[in-house]
């Protein structure tokens, strides 16, 4: 089984920025795409961000945070980063890492507070 821990979060003002670190072990051959989610303040949680860990290294972004944030792997270090740039209020939230097709147990995540 693949187990998935979350790091980097913190209190950012408007505009500031932050690296959130993915680190997964276990059985993690069988991952093909990790991917970022989010869950604010009353709000369902949302896919943001999400990268192929297999050749090519393909992304794909939310709308809300396209141009922004950089999802990025290193694959020697089985570890996926979230470069979060221009953080705004509404990037507030929970943020978790995960298989995207054979999703792990939810890990604890990491707090992102963006204060205005």
């Amino acid at each position: 089984q693949v187990q998935l821990v979350e790091s980097g979060g913190g209190l950012v003002q408007v505009g500031g920025s932050l690296r959130l670190s993915c680190a997964a072990s276990g059985v993690i051959f069988s991952i093909n795409s990790i991917g970022w989610y989010r869950q604010g303040p009353g709000k369902q949680r949302e896919l943001v961000a999400r990268i192929t860990i297999t050749s090519g290294g393909s992304t794909n972004y939310a709308d809300s945070v396209k141009g922004r944030f950089t999802i990025s792997r290193d694959n020697a270090k089985s570890t996926v980063y979230l470069q979060m740039n221009s953080l705004k209020p509404e990037d507030t939230a929970v943020y978790y890492c995960n298989s995207v097709f054979s999703p792990a147990p939810w890990g604890q995540g990491t707090q992102v507070t963006v204060s205005s």
